[in-house]
């Protein structure tokens, strides 16, 4: 069961890692996200440092506002 957790918790780092990436590549500030997707900056800043587990809704209007795929968030082999 630790193993399980401690995997989840590595995917959510790099799924972080990916998103703050593909943020910066395409000059959004943590600000501008989260204010194109009516959330709070920190739901951002908690999210890249993979500290929560957003909602595939989320993660729908993160891809939306980045105008990327979906599957390029995930994209971080």
């Amino acid at each position: 069961m630790i193993v399980r957790k401690e995997q989840d918790i590595n995917f959510l780092k790099l799924f972080g890692q990916n998103l703050k990436r593909i943020r910066i590549s395409k000059d959004f500030t943590q600000e501008y996200l989260a204010n194109d997707l009516n959330i709070e900056i920190s739901q951002i800043s908690r999210i890249e440092r993979g500290l929560i587990n957003t909602s595939i809704i989320n993660v729908k209007k993160i891809a939306d506002s980045l105008k990327i795929d979906i599957k390029d968030l995930f994209d971080f082999k």
